[in-house]
């Protein structure tokens, strides 16, 4: 199905960039108007292939699980962290969050969508609120990790910490 979506939207665009080409003066709207509907009508069944196989029971059963375990691991290595944070040198921190958070934090933006379907919009909202700042202040972390500002690093990192905490909360009661 998501083949020949992807076939209609090529092949309509195409035809309606070539009619509207084929004569210098006017345009023939009649074929560029139906190679047009085409493309679209391509779009319309190449979105209801993506979200029937989104909504798929057993798709979102995997990714909540996948989700859970994402955030988990991102929580308990953030704990781990600001733990041994006076242990830590700054500079290093940028080298730890590649190595303890990168993989989980994109496992879960993978597959962020399938909260809309489990838990509905509002909810994923307020998770995904909470998630996005944790994982802006992350970056924050990195950053200024890498250009040595140490009491950002310090701050940036509870930051995270209290936000990841946020969307664990929120993911839980959600999940009941």
């Amino acid at each position: 199905m998501k083949a020949f979506a992807i076939f209609l939207i090529t092949a309509g665009f195409i035809l309606g960039a070539v009619f509207a080409v084929l004569s210098v003066e006017t345009v023939d709207w009649l074929p560029y108007g139906l190679s047009l509907f085409l493309g679209f009508a391509g779009i319309v069944l190449f979105r209801k292939a993506k979200y029937a196989g989104a909504a798929d029971e057993h798709h979102v059963a995997g990714n909540i699980d996948t989700l859970q375990t994402s955030l988990d691991s991102i929580c308990r290595n953030l704990d781990e962290l600001v733990g041994r944070r006076e242990k830590v040198p700054p500079h290093e921190f940028r080298f730890e969050i590649d190595r303890h958070f990168r993989n989980d934090l994109t496992a879960f933006a993978a597959s962020r969508e399938s909260m809309q379907h489990a838990f509905g919009l509002q909810a994923y909202a307020d998770i995904m609120s909470a998630f996005a700042a944790g994982e802006r202040y992350i970056n924050r972390v990195w950053t200024a990790s890498a250009d040595g500002y140490v009491d950002e690093v310090m701050a940036y990192l509870e930051k995270a910490q209290r936000q990841f905490a946020e969307a664990r909360e929120a993911f839980a009661a959600q999940r009941g």
